[in-house]
């Protein structure tokens, strides 16, 4: 089977390609903008791609695809002069050509049969499917996964693994989002996926470009919840109020919680330092975890990863040694580069040493803070108390872009000691947005002039993290560059 992937460059989408060129399919596919890490995966896999979404495409020599799999970047939407943004759908849709979406193709040619373990949550789910996958491959269940990023023991977003019917190697490991499926399907697409074991991990606001408020949201998890089947598990963060809502419209599945908690008894919970902790159920020390990985947020994804594991028959101990091996995921904390600068930059006497750049994906309030903190205390661990932390971030999400989550910046943006923004595009005024920051906060309208503020105020021992949900112009290796100049 030949198929046209629209929107391939996406996590998910680019994963699908993935899966179905190891399935044995023809894959060829379009998207309005690549960028790594996906476009390398897709030219490694040797996937043909076509820029922009013309409806030329259809009339290529030998080009005949038997289903064109629409990501939900896709929609009926015009431009100003009135031609349809995304001419080669309105083509497939007036010649009746075959379409569905990529959750409902990966539901029927991946996903069924299998003991489906979906990970679901506002934050930390790319982390944490990641985690749970590592942990059964090191069991030897040889997992099939599709991870919105590229896990680092891997190197790849997406494999069918060993497949197969019953018993051990019948597992696919899924990265769970609720956004839409796509413009024909409104439904979030962890409804497609009918999993077995469901990692709750938390819950907040979000999309505000397709949900009205976060009670739309809960609507859509306890939506999930119903598909898992009486013999499942549902694993959820006990700390988090708005899951509490989410089970209390009903939940006919095992029910095991993780993290501290006056309701949580029987579960799992940590005790310890995110780098080194003891995992306890019901109290009970079970395992330890021992790795590089910091935060406090990254301590609950292990819980959740272990909860999950246990369910396939992987026993906590053996989870925790496969984490102290887990190597987490490309943008998330990723050290881009390391440049040595000495005092003459900024005529600070006769100081010199590194400054350091990073990568993260972070793009929500939430993340942001959470992302900063883990950098923070984990800088702390080292010894660097003084060290100073440069936020660099674009509002790229939906969410951001609407402007919805303005008044969280100052919060979100707390433990760094300079915030650098780029704006440029926005309809909201990110200058008063970030008012509240004083001096500490910058905001530029290009690329251009965010890499002028930022060498301008960077010396040695910096930390720079860059956090954005796209390429960010490709400002890492631009910032690497400046600095060494």
């Amino acid at each position: 089977m030949h198929i046209h992937i629209l929107g391939i460059c996406g996590s998910f989408m680019g994963g699908l390609a993935a899966l179905a060129r190891e399935t044995g399919h023809q894959v060829t596919g379009c998207d309005s903008a690549v960028y790594p890490p996906m476009s390398d995966q897709l030219r490694a896999l040797d996937i043909e791609l076509t820029e922009g979404y013309s409806a030329d495409q259809l009339d290529q020599a030998g080009f005949a695809p038997d289903m064109f799999v629409v990501g939900n970047v896709v929609s009926r939407a015009h431009q100003a002069d009135g031609s349809a943004r995304y001419e080669l759908m309105e083509a497939i849709l007036n010649r009746g050509l075959p379409y569905t979406s990529g959750p409902q193709w990966l539901a029927e040619h991946v996903l069924h049969g299998r003991h489906v373990l979906a990970v679901a949550g506002t934050h930390g789910k790319t982390t944490t499917t990641a985690m749970l996958a590592w942990i059964l491959e090191s069991a030897g269940l040889r997992p099939g996964f599709l991870v919105g990023g590229v896990p680092l023991n891997f190197g790849v977003s997406a494999r069918l693994g060993k497949g197969g019917k019953g018993g051990k190697g019948n597992t696919f490991v899924i990265e769970a989002d609720e956004y839409d499926t796509a413009f024909f399907d409104k439904r979030s697409k962890f409804l497609h996926y009918r999993p077995r074991t469901a990692i709750l991990n938390n819950l907040e606001f979000d999309h505000a470009d397709i949900f009205d408020d976060l009670a739309a949201i809960e609507r859509q998890f306890h939506h999930l919840v119903r598909t898992v089947p009486s013999e499942g598990r549902v694993v959820v963060n006990a700390c988090d109020e708005s899951l509490r809502r989410v089970l209390a419209q009903g939940c006919w599945s095992e029910q095991v919680l993780f993290g501290s908690s006056p309701l949580n008894h029987s579960g799992f919970t940590a005790q310890g330092e995110p780098s080194d902790f003891k995992v306890l159920k019901a109290g009970r020390p079970v395992a330890r975890v021992q790795w590089a990985i910091s935060g406090l947020h990254n301590q609950l994804n292990a819980l959740a990863a272990i909860a999950a594991a246990e369910h396939v028959g992987v026993a906590p101990e053996l989870a925790a040694r496969a984490l102290a091996e887990f190597q987490n995921v490309k943008r998330r904390m990723e050290v881009r580069g390391v440049v040595h600068v000495h005092d003459h930059v900024h005529g600070a006497g006769s100081s010199e040493g590194d400054i350091t750049v990073y990568d993260d994906f972070a793009h929500h309030p939430t993340a942001i803070h959470t992302t900063l903190d883990g950098l923070r205390r984990q800088l702390d661990g080292k010894g660097e108390t003084g060290a100073r932390i440069l936020a660099i971030f674009e509002p790229r999400s939906n969410t951001m872009k609407l402007g919805t989550m303005t008044a969280q910046l100052p919060w979100s943006l707390e433990r760094a000691d300079l915030a650098f923004c780029h704006a440029g595009g926005l309809d909201w005024d990110a200058r008063a947005a970030l008012a509240p920051m004083g001096a500490r906060a910058q905001v530029a309208d290009s690329l251009e002039q965010l890499l002028a503020q930022v060498k301008a105020a960077a010396r040695p021992g910096d930390h720079l993290l860059c956090m954005s949900n796209g390429g960010f112009g490709g400002i890492h290796a631009k910032l690497l560059q400046a600095l060494k100049s």
